[in-house]
């Protein structure tokens, strides 16, 4: 008889053929448009703010890994995507040094020391900016440069080439509802829905972002559970709220789209809470991850100091995502 051999292995067993590469490839494409809208939108500034971001992501990570003693694998592309996703979420007139600091806390701090790419806790584009925000808040979230309303502006004047000024700052559209400042018609839906308004390089246009979604579900690059659920939440908590608050369905409903075409709740639910390191790996785990997200994004732009909570919202609910996997997780030979 003869000798059989038994290759035992770990899983998984088959493979898609995805790689890190593949994958980081895949988030930049469908960063890109964001890209090219920010640029557009915010001028020269918001682009040497993403350039600056990728480079200094990149170079911080491959010295780290060269000083540390590990092979340097900025190749597969992960630096270039947080470098990115930083710049995204930053206002275009983030001085360019603020910029580095972010990308080294990035890259170093909640990255690098906690194992590499796969072994953070904490997303880390969100605790370079919330590093930002905490340490720098008039330069990062005080005032916001408005494209739109310095054309208005320009369109007023009688002679353009006597006025001499940098821009206009404005507050953004949440921190006007919030002061109950703000107020819309359908037009300015639409206007909100192609990215007309204040805000950070990337967040602006609602319909580049959905497309982003569409490009990266469809690919098979991101699940759609815990964006569906974090989106979700806000949406039926916000109705709810106005409608205890005596708006009417239409006030409500008004509020809804606020909640969805201002800030950075569709940005962060395509591009942060599908994140693979630091959202839960179950499918019941992500569900609760994007609950939470949801529910605590509405608190703080409800009850809270902060006109926005998204970043706080995901960050709080990455020190969460390991004990919903142990929670949420299904033993094999168990029942549920």
């Amino acid at each position: 008889m003869a000798d059989l051999k038994l290759h035992l292995s770990s899983s998984p067993h088959f493979s898609k053929g995805l790689t890190t590469q593949k994958i980081m490839a895949a988030v930049l494409v469908a960063l890109l448009p964001e890209c090219i809208a920010g640029v557009i939108y915010f001028g020269l500034d918001a682009l040497l703010v993403i350039l600056f971001s990728i480079l200094g992501a990149v170079f911080f990570e491959a010295a780290f890994q060269k000083i540390t003693g590990q092979k340097v694998v900025v190749s597969n592309l992960s630096a270039a995507v947080t470098g990115v996703m930083l710049a995204l979420v930053l206002p275009s007139t983030t001085p360019l040094w603020m910029v580095l600091i972010g990308d080294l806390v990035a890259v170093v701090i909640a990255k690098g020391l906690f194992g590499g790419i796969g072994s953070n806790t904490f997303n880390p584009a969100l605790t370079g900016r919330a590093a930002l925000f905490i340490s720098f808040p008039a330069a990062i979230g005080a005032s916001w440069f408005d494209p739109w309303e310095l054309k208005d502006y320009l369109s007023k004047l009688d002679s353009v080439s006597s006025a001499t000024f940098d821009g206009i700052s404005s507050a953004t559209i949440l921190s006007q509802v919030k002061a109950g400042t703000f107020t819309a018609d359908a037009g300015t839906y639409l206007q909100l829905f192609l990215g007309q308004r204040a805000g950070c390089i990337g967040e602006t246009s609602i319909l580049l972002i959905l497309i982003s979604f569409i490009f990266l579900f469809a690919s098979k690059v991101i699940d759609f559970r815990a964006s569906v659920s974090m989106v979700g939440t806000v949406v039926i908590a916000t109705f709810v709220s106005a409608l205890a608050g005596g708006k009417g369905l239409c006030g409500a409903g008004s509020e809804v789209l606020l909640a969805l075409l201002t800030g950075g709740l569709l940005f962060g639910a395509t591009f942060m809470v599908t994140d693979y390191a630091t959202a839960p790996v179950t499918k019941p785990g992500r569900w609760i991850f994007g609950f939470g997200c949801g529910l605590i994004t509405f608190l703080i732009r409800r009850f809270g100091g902060y006109p926005e909570g998204v970043m706080f919202s995901i960050l709080i609910m990455n020190a969460v995502a390991p004990h919903l996997n142990n929670l949420t997780v299904r033993m094999y030979g168990y029942k549920k």
